[in-house]
């Protein structure tokens, strides 16, 4: 028995629609960061947030085919001191914000990693460096919102942007 042409078409289209999302959602190549300025605890809080089939992609790239960022502490602590050492913040004299680690987790298909310090006085903006997985990967994209000073801001690291800026209202 033929099938007739329509009906192959419209499963090819319907099969190819299907798998297409499975094998994109393979690597996201993007990451997400949030430093909030807590009014309650006066810190200044920094989460990222990666995708775990990136993070596990990037710890073998980086560390070797052994490192399991699924089953080994080891390897994440590893890779939260490989996205630590990756991101800086500077205040308008371009000083360098110490960030103390809080700590990192993995949290269903995320692995997270956590920074904090105490809100400077006086802070008229930021200049931040998010280099995290762009170095392995220049199609990675690093978003960065900072919130809790002012209106929310979105920084996006992409291709060749090395540093962004952010200043506040002091109204």
């Amino acid at each position: 028995m033929k099938t007739p042409k329509s009906l192959t078409l419209l499963f090819i289209i319907l099969a190819t629609t299907l798998l297409a999302p499975i094998s994109y959602a393979h690597q996201q190549k993007a990451a997400i960061s949030s430093v909030l300025f807590n009014p309650r605890t006066k810190n200044i809080e920094v989460s990222h947030r990666f995708y775990l089939h990136d993070a596990e992609h990037a710890v073998k790239k980086i560390f070797g085919g052994d490192a399991d960022i699924y089953q080994s502490a080891d390897t994440q602590q590893k890779f939260a001191n490989y996205v630590i050492e990756r991101f800086a913040m500077y205040n308008n004299e371009e000083k360098q914000v110490e960030l103390s680690t809080v700590g990192f987790e993995q949290e269903g298909k995320f692995f997270w990693v956590y920074q904090e310090t105490a809100q400077p006085p006086e802070l008229k903006g930021l200049t931040i460096a998010h280099h995290a997985l762009r170095d392995i990967w220049p199609e990675q994209v690093n978003t960065i919102n900072v919130e809790g000073k002012g209106d929310l801001q979105t920084l996006t690291f992409a291709q060749s942007v090395e540093l962004l800026k952010v200043e506040f209202d002091h109204h």
